[in-house]
């Protein structure tokens, strides 16, 4: 009982790090309840607590081993995804932010002072920006379709108070494909990555921009998703730092399993396969 509740009070301060007390305690028991509905996209069954928990401390396990040097990137394939959860609300199948738990984590606990969170998902990661709308501690960084949902991400958002400049929203149009991408990773996101020498790099990878995805309009080829994943892993052998990969959206399954498979090669292949990892 007492490994428990150590087990619990250290899942509930990493988890509020970035959320607040009211939403866990939202979320546990509405999934102890056996489920239900909290907005049109956005459900819990009797399970889902259990599993957003993990999900969560599956990405914070990740980091603590990477940052320990036990490999140079590691992939956490989570499910539910995190990138939409705000830090008082859940949206967009999102329960709780997985990756900027695992961000927070990083610099309150690992020692690390910046953070670059990357995300190709389709979809704009409301809930990343606005946990760290003003912090100068994490550069987050989009490329998604726009106007799709959830609706914010413009390109003239750039945080505010201490975090003013260290959001970059780069919305693309519809029919944007791999090379519009990839522009914008060699343009945009490596050059500030390096300005900012982060200590982690952090891609919020959701795979629904690939052209087979049914939610977007984007079409990005699998082997543009390698491309943008290999543009981060030769950043990070530049800046001898690991990346921590952490799966969003992506709703074709063989465009999914093809694009994450591209993902893990490109990785490996720009630093040390022997070094690399998966976290389910």
């Amino acid at each position: 009982m007492r490994l428990d509740r150590r087990r619990d009070e250290r899942n509930r301060e990493q988890l509020e790090r970035v959320h607040a007390p009211e939403h866990v305690d939202a979320i546990q028991p509405l999934s102890a309840g056996g489920g239900g509905m909290i907005d049109m996209d956005t459900a819990a069954s009797a399970g889902s607590f259990d599993a957003a928990l993990h999900s969560a401390g599956g990405a914070v396990d990740l980091v603590e081993r990477l940052i320990a040097g036990e490999a140079g990137f590691g992939f956490c394939a989570l499910r539910p995804p995190g990138h939409h959860a705000e830090r008082s609300r859940a949206m967009g199948f999102c329960l709780f932010n997985n990756v900027a738990v695992a961000a927070a984590h990083a610099i309150s606990a690992c020692g690390r002072e910046r953070v670059l969170i990357f995300d190709w998902d389709v979809h704009h990661g409301n809930g990343t920006e606005a946990i760290f709308t003003g912090s100068s501690q994490v550069l987050y960084v989009s490329i998604h379709q726009w106007p799709l949902y959830p609706g914010t991400g413009t390109a003239q958002y750039a945080g505010e108070g201490a975090g003013e400049g260290y959001t970059i929203n780069l919305p693309v149009p519809p029919g944007s494909g791999s090379e519009d991408f990839l522009a914008l990773v060699d343009d945009v996101v490596v050059p500030a990555g390096r300005a900012f020498q982060p200590g982690l790099l952090a891609i919020s990878a959701g795979y629904d921009a690939h052209r087979d995805d049914p939610l977007a309009d984007c079409m990005v080829e699998t082997e543009g998703f390698g491309l943008m994943a290999a543009r981060i892993g030769e950043l990070a052998g530049e800046l001898q730092v690991p990346v921590l990969v952490c799966l969003e959206g992506g709703y074709d399954p063989d465009a999914l399993s093809a694009s994450v498979l591209a993902t893990l090669r490109a990785l490996a292949d720009a630093g040390e396969p022997a070094r690399s990892m998966t976290s389910p």
